[in-house]
């Protein structure tokens, strides 16, 4: 009799378990690839990685190469609108297919509604002639001075859950942007590069602060958002500690995980 007891209760418990789980659904990523100009190779790759990565940690991924569903207006045929969304993720370049509709509901999406935002490498080569974009990821792109090359890596916050399984500096092959009308007093650094590493000396080089990030974070209104400049190269998108990253963004902006501190904080001393 006890031993029926005992599994009953088992039961019992796994039935709730499971009937808690059902009731608590899956985030979902909206992951937008649109490319308006230079071709990226590493999109395809880029966006496998995300598809795998979410059903190994709990969100669920559509993959988009047009802007379709960058809206608030109901579609048809099954498609989703952004209601349906947690987070959107942009690897885009160029001037997207988005009407001043679209644009006001991508924006609502993050400020009004607190959903999230993910700039991947390239989403600061977009849409540049609208303002209130480059206000939400931060700034806009303004050249790769090194292009692609062994980048040395500052952790500036190794607090954050996004980058706190990193080393305190690290190098990786990719090519890191360098951002115009960008300013760490509107965004929380996580990763800059070490300028004391790098040639200053480059006629691309723009940026009299000697200040180029490589991730941060920044509110919108009652959203969060997360850019890197990382991700030009398809092999960064294999390294462990770059999944561990975005996989760590993606909850975070999602609301998954505590926002934590976003406030800005004065340029690393490297050493």
């Amino acid at each position: 009799m006890k031993a029926l007891r005992y599994l009953a209760i088992v039961l019992a418990v796994a039935g709730l378990a499971e009937a808690q789980q059902a009731q608590t659904p899956r985030k979902r990523l909206l992951v937008i690839a649109q490319t308006k100009g230079f071709q990226h190779d590493s999109i395809s790759h880029a966006m496998a990685t995300l598809e795998r990565l979410g059903k190994e940690n709990g969100w669920d991924t559509y993959l988009r190469t047009d802007t379709q569903l960058i809206t608030k207006k109901k579609l048809g045929g099954n498609a989703k609108n952004l209601d349906y969304f947690n987070a959107i993720a942009f690897f885009t370049t160029g001037d997207l297919d988005l009407d001043d509709s679209q644009k006001a509901d991508l924006l609502a999406f993050v400020r009004d509604e607190g959903k999230g935002f993910i700039g991947m490498h390239t989403a600061g080569d977009t849409l540049t002639g609208w303002p209130e974009y480059g206000e939400m990821v931060g700034g806009y792109f303004d050249l790769h001075p090194w292009n692609t090359f062994m980048a040395p890596v500052i952790v500036e916050d190794q607090t954050h859950p996004i980058t706190k399984h990193f080393p305190k500096s690290f190098t990786i092959r990719d090519e890191i942007y360098q951002y115009k009308n960008w300013s760490r007093e509107k965004v929380r650094v996580l990763m800059s590069l070490d300028a004391s590493k790098l040639d200053l000396n480059n006629k691309n080089v723009r940026r009299t602060d000697k200040d180029f990030a490589v991730a941060w974070i920044k509110p919108y209104g009652k959203g969060r958002v997360f850019a890197t400049t990382l991700g030009h190269v398809e092999e960064v998108y294999d390294r462990a500690d770059i999944q561990k990253m975005f996989v760590e963004a993606i909850k975070w902006a999602m609301g998954v995980t505590p926002a934590g501190d976003m406030s800005p904080r004065p340029k690393a001393v490297s050493d």
